[in-house]
Formats: C-alpha cells, structure tokens, sequence
C-alpha cells in the first residue's frame, strides 16, 4: 500500500518548487481572503494554499516536522479502524486541519486587500497535536527540541508552550506569521482525535500523571 505520509510530502514539496516559477499559480492558489469573500468560487484557497510555501526554508522546516509526528498518528488510526479507514481519517486530519485552521484568519482579514497567507502549518499543528495526546510523555533522554531551549522537553509540555504562544503571536499581530492557524490547527488536531479515538483522552491525563509522580 502506498504511504500516505510520503505521498502529501511529494505533493507538497513539487507543487511548492513549481509555484516558485509560476507566480500565476502562486497567485490562484494562495490564501487570499480579500478574494474569496468577493468570489465565492475561489474557497479552494482554504485547501490549495496548504500545499504552498514561501521558501525552501518554511517548506522543508513544515516537512520535516509532519514526517517526524504523522507515523504514530497514522499507526493509531490504522490499528484503530483498520488501514483503509485509518487512511482515510488521516487525511481528514491533515487536510481538514488545513482547510479549518485557516477560517478564523479569512473571517479576520477578509476586508483586507493585502493579506495573503500561504503553508501546510494548519495540518502540521493538527498531526502533531494529535500526536501529543497519544503519546503526552517521551521514553527517557527524548523528547521535542524547541529553539532556544538547549534540551529536549516533554510533548505535553511543548503542547502547552506552543499553543500559549500561538495565541498570543495571534493577538498582537507583530509578524507576519499566521499564529491564528498554528493554534486553530492544534485544536483541530486534539478535539478530532478524541472523537475519533476516545480512550486516548484518560491515558493522556493517566501518562502525564505518573510522569509527574515519577519527579517528586
């Protein structure tokens, strides 16, 4: 069977290069909200502009990211509902955390000509999100590496930090990074995958539990 995961990555990452010498298809792809509200046909944006990136930069940091997280949470789904199904859900977890991720920024920048947003980060946050409820806690000596912390931190940890931070990059506006699908995706990810898999929602609490025991 052929492995979802690497499929999105190759899609992803030739559509990227080839829109890069394309600005027509950049330009009809991309998240324009502006556009959308104006020409109800252009919805796709929410979906299309996931498989578009600003550099190699932004492209192979996403990449890298979902290919580290997307095996235990496809493995989950798998085992859970069988492959077929199992693959199926995965894509409604990483495309639909795109598509999701990305309408509180259409609804906040729709009246604004200038805005364009563009990246996979919605369905990445979603993947590994859901990856951090299955597995809140690292083996010993592992864990998640978030610059400019030195060491690895546990994934509930980098859960949390990540999502407070998100939220407050999205409230002040001061980049041009779109925090508001980092954080919605997170979301997506997590109240998705306890409705799919809802067992994984008290070994969450159960797992990081002991691991606090285990440090008192």
């Amino acid at each position: 069977m052929l492995n979802p995961i690497l499929i999105l990555i190759g899609l992803t990452v030739a559509i990227s290069a080839y829109a890069w010498s394309k600005q027509e298809l950049m330009d009809s792809w991309i998240m324009d909200p502006y556009r959308m509200a104006r020409s109800p046909g252009q919805w796709y944006r929410l979906l299309s502009s996931g498989f578009l990136h600003a550099d190699w930069a932004h492209l192979l940091f996403n990449m890298f990211a979902f290919y580290s997280f997307a095996p235990l949470v496809l493995g989950a789904l798998s085992d859970g509902y069988g492959p077929g199904l199992g693959i199926g859900l995965f894509l409604l977890l990483y495309l639909g955390g795109i598509v999701l991720s990305d309408l509180p920024t259409y609804f906040r920048h729709r009246d604004d000509r200038g805005y364009r947003s563009l990246g996979a980060s919605g369905g990445v946050s979603s993947v590994l999100f859901a990856s951090i409820v299955l597995m809140p806690v690292a083996p010993a000596g592992q864990g998640i590496i978030i610059f400019p912390i030195p060491f690895p931190i546990q994934p509930f940890l980098f859960g949390f930090l990540y999502l407070g931070y998100s939220y407050y990059m999205a409230r002040r506006r001061a980049d041009n990074v779109n925090h508001d699908a980092h954080f919605y995706g997170a979301l997506y990810g997590v109240v998705l995958l306890l409705a799919l898999m809802p067992a994984a929602g008290p070994a969450f609490f159960q797992q990081i539990s002991l691991f606090l025991k285990s440090k008192l």
